[in-house]
């Protein structure tokens, strides 16, 4: 089975071929940072434009790295929720127009869905192989949502918690701007952490216990407000400095969400566990979850950085499995783009 996937949810524009579910042929990422740095965030009329100017040499690259034609696929995967609707409609537009033109079936994906299955995902270039399968607990961690969800099975997920307020990679973003160190937050803040001291200052880590939800609002409100009295703590000594504020801030995240991780390890019984998203890419988050993963001898699922982003690979292998299992029609070109959604809102039709 080779599988075309769209994704065009935010600012990436991005084109993939997988074959058999898992096997990565091509993925084409054509990113957009360099156009939104100046505005310290994501322009949609700006992400828009630029989807409409790119997707059709990236879906062309891909197809040509991949070394298929159209008349090779067997399908046509594409993001249609949750994300900008403006970049969501160029995507789902496109791909309907090819999977009509070349009478291909089409699958819309959740690209949330998307991220849950980047674990499956293999180089075909390098032929890495590792068993994974279902059940597994799922920490879905980037910039628009934080999630803990229990992955029962393809199109059976339990949501187990999730942020109230800012997502994990919306925090890190607004904090980065707050210290001047520009867009996007993530990777700087990762980077520059790596000469500060995380245990420098304590700031507050919100505990939503009983309940798994997440809340980053105050953390972030606490940084804000740790700078706005920073002429006079730079008079004491030791003097805090911004790499030692960033890698406090990025303790207190990193600590937040495997606390919930854990806990819901727990609650589940959970023997397997993935991170995925953008922020499943930050190398604190990654060097302590592996030290948790060993000490509960959990197997655990880090996909590599590039399937960490945004990136079509994932939304091929989501619609992949789903059409193995006949979990979707493939021939309503009827359906719409929505900006919000949740991971489990999809109306699933057995074939």
């Amino acid at each position: 089975m080779l599988v075309l996937g769209i994704e065009t949810s935010c600012d990436e524009t991005s084109a993939a071929v997988v074959e058999n579910r898992v096997w990565v042929r091509s993925n084409v990422v054509l990113t957009q940072t360099k156009l939104h740095e100046p505005f310290g965030g994501i322009v949609p009329e700006i992400a828009s434009r630029k989807q409409m100017e790119f997707i059709a040499p990236v879906i062309q690259k891909a197809l040509s790295d991949a070394k298929v034609s159209w008349r090779d696929l067997d399908a046509v995967a594409v993001t249609n929720r949750p994300g900008l609707i403006g970049s969501l409609l160029v995507g789902v537009s496109f791909a309907k127009a090819v999977a009509l033109a070349h009478n291909l079936p089409i699958v819309p994906i959740n690209h949330l869905e998307g991220h849950v299955f980047s674990v499956f995902l293999r180089d075909v270039k390098t032929e890495e192989s590792q068993e994974w399968n279902f059940p597994f607990l799922c920490l879905l961690v980037s910039g628009g949502h934080t999630e803990l969800i229990w992955v029962k099975d393809v199109g059976n997920y339990e949501v187990l918690g999730q942020t109230r307020d800012d997502a994990a990679g919306e925090a890190f973003d607004k904090v980065a701007r707050a210290l001047g160190l520009g867009f996007p937050g993530g990777p700087v803040i990762d980077k520059i952490s790596e000469n500060g001291d995380p245990n420098a200052i304590a700031f507050p880590r919100a505990d939503l216990t009983p309940t798994l939800d997440f809340s980053f609002a105050g953390l972030k409100t606490a940084v804000v407000r740790y700078l706005k009295g920073m002429e006079e703590r730079l008079k004491r000594k030791p003097n805090p400095t911004i790499a030692d504020i960033a890698a406090s801030f990025q303790e207190a995240v990193v600590d937040m969400l495997l606390s919930n991780l854990e806990r819901a390890a727990e609650l589940t019984d959970a023997e397997r566990v993935a991170v995925v998203g953008g922020v499943a890419a930050n190398r604190r988050l990654r060097q302590k979850l592996s030290e948790l993963a060993n000490r509960h001898k959990w197997q655990l699922a880090l996909p590599p950085l590039k399937w960490c982003t945004d990136n079509a690979a994932m939304v091929a292998c989501a619609a992949s499995f789903r059409l193995e299992e006949g979990l979707t029609q493939t021939d309503d070109l009827l359906f719409d783009a929505y900006a919000v959604a949740e991971i489990n809102d999809a109306n699933i039709s057995r074939r």
